[in-house]
């Protein structure tokens, strides 16, 4: 073994070390984020930042609580270091709200108790008996009236309750008048408080904890801050050098087609249209960690709620797998609408911004990576078809490999077998609903070889391309398929081809509603 690969197993990868302490003083590798935290501490004061799950906000927020505790020690030879003159050290209360499943309105009571009687044996417990709001009034009065100076409030996952409440009703609104009234006492203790920081997913509001704490500063569109958490280009090419080079050397790549594919799979967060992207960095440390590329961020679980939304809303998933706009009021009220999901499963992390119109004030919304865009399809398909996720590489394989083959006869008759073993619940769903099942399966294939956005201006249903040939597909619900071959010509869908040298085949399938199934389709070559 040479040095360098010796050298690299020895770098030790921070896979989900969320204490900034622990992380320094055991020398796990750390991507300075050091300058934007002393920025934002010396800049404001009460903050608020949406991030996604895996993206370090809780990192972020015990970086916090390292500098506001004076731990100089801690920062050496981070960019901080040459920022900060002082070092002071003020009163931290810091509640983090993701470690608890909340299924009872008891379940937030019984963890705010649990947090308050904590700082109650620094700070005394004289008001024990009161409400939860009360005690933590209480509590930072104390806090800055025994140290002197302001206190300084960490929240991580103020929204957890409330994500977890979002198909009850009756719960949604009970945490959100406990959370309402707790953050509440934020603004009436302005005076005694030196900085207040909160993270979560999302920032609701019709049912928000925010009411009474309207001066909230909202950075998480903001320039300044948009790589505040998230791995930046540069900052994977200078912070893992070593690591990059083994990842390569595994997998027969050079440097910068290890960068590349990471891209592909990893990078395109923006969280603003001119700020500069960033890599998902759970996924970044697993990949290096296992040296090979896989779907670590999405593995560790979607929402289901998320799904359930779409499918009350009888949301069109062809929109939203092409890319959607959305305009910009979108992301300042943070609505949760039964018939829009589109704004929570941006926050959420599977749509990211491309694009921004300043004339119309409309963001243009897409995937990030292929991680998400695959995984996110992947884990929409069962709920659409009959397809399970141990199916989905059978099928999706086989498919491929029949276009790469020639023989679309055996991909359609595949296809229709298919349709045909879906049971009584799907088989009764609209044309809609088909038209997304095909839209499902030719994105699912995309993985394995190039397949156009469909139902684009100007283009057929699909366009399949592979070594040797290129398939242009039209479907037809109502109608035939000598009219969908018809439709191809009259609309030239064979124009951007023409110059190619691959086969170009084009098929007209045609679907039954009566049969929900594909019933018959020509072809022309």
């Amino acid at each position: 073994m040479c040095f360098r690969e010796y050298n690299t197993l020895l770098r030790k990868l921070p896979i989900g070390i969320q204490t900034f302490e622990k992380l320094r003083k055991e020398n796990y590798l750390y991507v300075d984020k050091t300058a934007l935290v002393w920025r934002i501490a010396n800049t404001g004061k009460p903050y608020f930042l949406s991030r996604p799950r895996r993206f370090g906000k809780s990192l972020l927020l015990s970086t916090f609580e390292a500098y506001f505790e004076g731990k100089k020690e801690l920062f050496e030879g981070l960019a901080i270091e040459k920022m900060e003159t002082e070092w002071k050290k003020f009163p931290i209360l810091h509640l983090d709200l993701n470690a608890k499943k909340y299924e009872t309105p008891a379940d937030l009571i019984a963890m705010l108790n649990q947090t308050l009687e904590k700082w109650e044996i620094v700070y005394g417990n004289e008001k024990k008996d009161r409400s939860p709001e009360e005690r933590f009034a209480y509590v930072i009065e104390r806090a800055y009236e025994q140290a002197g100076c302001g206190v300084v409030v960490l929240v991580d996952e103020y929204d957890k309750p409330l994500l977890q409440a979002l198909d009850n009703d009756a719960l949604l609104e009970d945490y959100r008048k406990t959370l309402k009234a707790f953050y509440g006492v934020l603004k009436s203790a302005d005076r005694y408080l030196r900085f207040v920081f909160l993270t979560g997913v999302t920032k609701f509001s019709q049912v928000s904890a925010f009411g009474d704490l309207n001066q909230l500063n909202d950075i998480s569109l903001d320039y300044s801050y948009a790589t505040v958490c998230g791995i930046t280009r540069t900052e994977l090419v200078e912070t893992f050098t070593s690591e990059i080079e083994e990842f390569g050397r595994v997998n027969k790549l050079s440097a910068e087609e290890t960068v590349d594919k990471m891209a592909r799979q990893y990078d395109g967060y923006h969280f603003h249209p001119k700020g500069d992207g960033v890599f998902n960095p759970f996924s970044v440390l697993n990949a290096f960690s296992k040296r090979e590329l896989g779907d670590y961020w999405f593995q560790t679980g979607t929402p289901t709620f998320l799904v359930e939304m779409l499918r009350k809303s009888e949301y069109d998933l062809r929109i939203l797998l092409d890319g959607i706009e959305a305009p910009a009021s979108m992301f300042s009220e943070y609505r949760v609408e039964a018939n829009n999901p589109i704004p929570l499963i941006y926050q959420s992390g599977y749509l990211t911004i491309k694009d921004y119109n300043e004339r119309f004030r409309n963001y243009l919304l897409e995937f990030p990576n292929d991680e998400v865009r695959y995984g996110f399809i992947n884990f929409l398909v069962p709920f659409y078809t009959s397809m399970t996720n141990s199916d989905q590489g059978f099928y999706i394989g086989k498919f491929v490999q029949e276009l790469r083959a020639g023989d679309y006869n055996a991909f359609l008759t595949r296809l229709q077998a298919f349709f045909a073993d879906f049971p009584y619940q799907l088989n009764a769903k609209t044309e809609r609903h088909y038209q997304v099942v095909f839209y499902l399966v030719f994105k699912l294939m995309g993985q394995f070889t190039q397949v156009e956005d469909e139902s684009a201006t100007g283009r057929a249903d699909a366009v399949v391309k592979t070594p040797k040939y290129i398939y242009v597909f039209e479907f037809k619900l109502n109608g035939t398929a000598e009219e969908a071959l018809q439709q191809i010509e009259d609309k030239g869908y064979l124009i951007p081809y023409q110059a190619d040298g691959r086969e170009v085949i084009k098929l007209g399938v045609e679907f039954s509603a009566e049969e929900r199934n594909i019933s018959r389709w020509l072809n022309v070559m």
